[in-house]
């Protein structure tokens, strides 16, 4: 049970810091704080990101970059120009580490309030950090498992970031429902996003890229991170900003 409760624990809690800060605020921007809050933030996604560890300057633009090219040859990650599942990470791995060092050029508008804290990037990336959150992992179930199989969950724990990222940059374009046309293949794939979080509802996501609600389209659409949003609004940590696409929600016309 310890096992099955730590995989759960890191599961959710590297996921939410990818969804919440690097998705929502370093690409989005659908919500500010102040800089002592951001450095804050980007220390708390190290430490439950761990062995997995990605920046926010790099995610942000490679994000912003999906969002402008999504299905086409110039998408970082698009099922549509990938021959495989590995193909596809592959890519988005040698792109996104490219970005991280400077390698990759881009325009100005996709780097524009990007959060930045290079110092504190390379010491979370570096192969020394990444190796240790993989010992203390490794470690803890050395000590807790009680079963061989549970082993088979240490290589989810070591890759959780990239995990989360297939789900969504793979099968959200691949199966599921759509709520919206759009000129990319997103989907929606669960009903309740419970295994997500709210990214799960994509093609709510990609129709209204501003909106901090990836939900809320039909009933049962329940955007966990976005409550946890209205909590952080409400105390003062964040400020959600006005989103023009909130507003023009309800002139969209659903697919049926």
């Amino acid at each position: 049970m310890i096992i099955l409760a730590f995989f759960v624990l890191h599961w959710y809690t590297s996921l939410f810091f990818q969804t919440f800060f690097l998705h929502r605020y370093a690409a989005h921007k659908m919500f500010t704080m102040s800089k002592t809050w951001e450095k804050i933030f980007f220390i708390l996604t190290y430490i439950f990101q761990g062995s997995n560890y990605l920046s926010a300057y790099g995610y942000g633009i490679m994000h912003r970059l999906h969002h402008a090219h999504a299905d086409t040859e110039h998408d970082p990650h698009s099922p549509s120009y990938s021959t495989s599942l590995f193909d596809m990470m592959w890519k988005t791995k040698n792109i996104y580490t490219d970005i991280c060092k400077g390698k990759f050029k881009v325009e100005e508008k996709y780097t524009k309030d990007v959060p930045e804290w290079h110092a504190f990037d390379n010491f979370a990336s570096s192969w020394y950090s990444r190796i240790g959150w993989g010992v203390v992992y490794s470690l803890f179930y050395i000590q807790f498992a009680t079963h061989w199989w549970m082993f088979l969950l240490l290589p989810i724990h070591f890759l959780m970031s990239p995990v989360h990222g297939a789900i969504i940059n793979w099968f959200a374009h691949k199966i599921g429902y759509i709520n919206f046309k759009t000129k990319d293949t997103s989907t929606n794939l669960l009903p309740f996003d419970f295994l997500m979080m709210g990214e799960g509802y994509h093609n709510n996501h990609h129709t209204y890229g501003s909106r901090a609600n990836f939900g809320g389209v039909r009933w049962h659409e329940i955007d966990v991170t976005y409550l946890i949003i209205k909590v952080l609004n409400w105390v003062g940590i964040i400020k959600m900003r006005k989103s023009a696409s909130e507003v023009s929600l309800e002139k969209r016309k659903k697919v049926a």
